[in-house]
């Protein structure tokens, strides 16, 4: 469970620490990465009106989902081997700052979302121009975070997302790009998955 988990939030940093956005348009996509310390696993985003969902692929016991809801800021983790998900609080999303970068309201001025990350406190912004990603106009920006570490992000207007993304320690984009109305079946647990108690298992842990 553990990997599953750990993997979902890796895959959810790149998109988080990048300044993901608030989607205008449904979408799907293949998340690509690259460099030698890129994850091996395939990755696939669902972007509804106001949820998101990151698939992972793989190994049996490195495969699973997390499913974020905007509105309720909720997330669940799917683990289809077990089948079993659990719900995570929201609190524990709003302190890594995951749903603050849902939030940036205007494509073409970015940059007051950007500082206003807690690891970006400090740092710098600015905006690059226009280029063309993969055949879909991009508006680029740079900055650093508040280490001082430079990244730059290409943001879709249409889609509201970044489609290429690249810092020292990561870069990739999205392949595949299939927009329209995405099956709410996917931001949904799977009838027959048993809720698995985060209470309990943390309790049993402690009388370890």
């Amino acid at each position: 469970m553990s990997r599953i988990v750990g993997r979902c939030f890796l895959l959810c940093a790149v998109f988080f620490v990048s300044a993901a956005v608030f989607a205008q348009t449904e979408f799907s996509a293949d998340i690509v990465h690259d460099g030698d310390h890129a994850p091996k696993t395939a990755t696939k985003v669902y972007f509804g009106k106001d949820k998101v969902r990151f698939d992972t692929q793989g190994e049996s016991k490195s495969a699973g989902a997390v499913i974020l809801s905007l509105t309720d800021q909720k997330y669940v983790v799917v683990m289809p081997q077990q089948h079993m998900y659990m719900e995570m609080p929201a609190q524990s999303m709003e302190q890594r700052g995951m749903y603050t970068f849902f939030r940036i309201g205007d494509v073409e001025n970015a940059c007051s979302d950007w500082l206003k990350m807690a690891r970006n406190n400090g740092g710098t912004c600015h905006k690059v121009g226009n280029e063309t990603v993969n055949g879909r106009d991009t508006v680029k920006y740079e900055g650093t975070n508040s280490s001082g570490e430079t990244s730059a992000i290409w943001l879709d207007p249409k889609l509201r997302f970044p489609v290429k993304w690249q810092s020292a320690k990561s870069s990739g984009g999205l392949n595949n790009i299939q927009e329209g109305p995405q099956p709410a079946s996917l931001f949904e647990v799977p009838a027959g998955y048993t809720k698995m108690d985060m209470g309990a298992m943390m309790q049993g842990h402690m009388q370890k």
